[in-house]
């Protein structure tokens, strides 16, 4: 039976390649035996690694802000949300974070209303928005609100106030992202998040 390879946070040096086997088994756990990591893909998960592991030496050498979270973006099917589960095998438990559909969030507001907002918005720990753009403004007894917009804003006074990072996922570029949410919103992420992103050529591997 294969030994899980533990990596401490802040260490100076750590074993890429194994990392990656290790990466790879947790996947095959998770998704089945046909998971498997990309040689396209290898530069993208360099920088998730390292930031997950606050590998600060490599970090700054990558402009890589561990007071920030991490906006990953990439082309549909790229394996941005599977990445964000996989990567927590690698963290310690007080450091892991749930992935959260948008779309999932939007519905919600529709059941529950603005309470889902202060739900999520004011959550004291770290959070991934997984896919922000796919949702769509929910009305609740008549009032619209887009949801995504508000709770970014107040992760955003999170980060400020109290050091709590939020992580996220996008299909969108930097300009929809303006369009669907506004100029404040977009001004905030560049203060929230550091961009990792997966090559616009990336195939979809669900095909």
């Amino acid at each position: 039976m294969e030994k899980p390879y533990k990596i401490k946070n802040n260490m100076r040096h750590f074993k890429f390649h194994d990392t990656l086997h290790y990466l790879q088994h947790k996947g095959r756990e998770k998704f089945g035996k046909e998971f498997r990591i990309h040689n396209e893909d290898i530069k993208t998960l360099h920088k998730l690694i390292i930031y997950m592991i606050h590998e600060d030496i490599q970090c700054k050498k990558y402009g890589i802000d561990l007071k920030k979270g991490i906006l990953i973006t990439g082309p549909v099917g790229c394996g941005k949300t599977s990445w964000m589960q996989i990567i927590q095998t690698i963290i310690l438990p007080e450091q892991t974070f749930q992935v959260k559909s948008t779309r999932d969030i939007a519905f919600e507001f529709n059941q529950n209303g603005f309470n889902t907002i202060q739900a999520y918005g004011k959550r004291q720990r770290a959070f991934c928005l997984d896919d922000i753009g796919v949702e769509q403004n929910i009305k609740f007894y008549g009032n619209e609100c887009n949801t995504i917009a508000e709770i970014l804003l107040q992760r955003y006074d999170l980060l400020v106030n109290h050091q709590i990072v939020t992580h996220a996922t996008t299909n969108l570029t930097a300009k929809e992202i303006e369009n669907l949410y506004g100029k404040r919103v977009r001004s905030r992420l560049r203060k929230m998040f550091n961009l990792i992103s997966f090559p616009p050529e990336t195939k979809d591997k669900r095909k």
